[in-house]
């Protein structure tokens, strides 16, 4: 028997939410080549040329819509266009988000909404849009992009902590209220990942020494580096895939160790 045909994701519908670069563009990347076409938002028709210019250059066939994914009835309208012109959606990645590193008692709340709008309520939004059609065709799989910060917490991070920690619920509950559907909904949990937007953080100093919160995060974690994007294509495959069938409500880590490990005694 060919296990690996489990894999595979021809014919596959896949929606990525945000992913014009990154850990979204490397996910939607890695679908492509198991078969999947690709539909992604994002939130300007600058950044829609752009990411588009780079499917282009990895010869992947992709539709970019602008679509605030916080905004409900702009959901609704781009998942009918999408099912319209592209077909029904097999996977959703919700994969847009945003932090704000900001101490809590210093952050306002107004910023607060702003993030729990984004990194919450919005894989709500793009979930409940897809979830009917999936009932209609059979089944579905539905990823959630979570973080560490959904176990755990950290300086400056409380809005990023607490809609990370709402959104691993909420991927319980998905499970839970529609896997009698035959709707699988999984999460990834990056660790710290070599991204531009982490850059800064692994720059090296002026007397050429490391970032001391690069030394931080190669401290703690086993694998004693950085992830990269790539690092995620793999856990993605597999959760958007038939191999994956049986696996509901559960979150996969992809973070070095960092969540297995006490660290080292000083």
């Amino acid at each position: 028997m060919d296990y690996m045909k489990d894999f595979r994701l021809d014919g596959k519908i896949a929606l990525v939410t945000g992913a014009v670069y990154g850990i979204g563009f490397a996910i939607a990347r890695g679908l492509a080549a198991a078969g999947a076409k690709i539909v992604f938002n994002c939130t300007s028709e600058e950044s829609r040329k752009k990411a588009m210019e780079s499917y282009r250059r990895e010869e992947i066939e992709a539709t970019g819509y602008i679509c605030d994914v916080t905004d409900e009835d702009a959901v609704k309208a781009m998942v009918a266009d999408i099912e319209k012109k592209i077909g029904e959606i097999d996977i959703l990645v919700n994969n847009a988000g945003i932090i704000k590193r900001i101490p809590m008692t210093e952050m306002r709340a107004q910023d607060f909404r702003q993030v729990i709008d984004v990194d919450l309520n919005a894989p709500f939004i793009v979930s409940k849009a897809v979830i009917p059609s999936m009932i209609q065709k059979g089944g579905g799989k539905i990823i959630n992009i979570c973080s560490m910060m959904s176990e755990l917490g950290r300086e400056t991070v409380s809005a990023y902590a607490a809609a990370k920690g709402g959104l691993k619920m909420l991927t319980k509950n998905i499970a839970s209220e529609y896997g009698a559907y035959n709707i699988q909904c999984n999460g990834i949990g990056p660790g710290y990942i070599a991204t531009p937007q982490t850059a800064p953080l692994r720059e090296k100093q002026a007397d050429g020494s490391r970032h001391p919160f690069d030394r931080f995060i190669l401290a703690k974690t086993p694998a004693a580096r950085w992830g990269t994007p790539e690092d995620l294509i793999g856990p993605a495959i597999f959760l958007a895939s038939p191999a994956s069938d049986f696996i509901n409500g559960h979150i996969l880590y992809v973070d070095g160790g960092i969540l297995a490990y006490i660290g080292r005694q000083p």
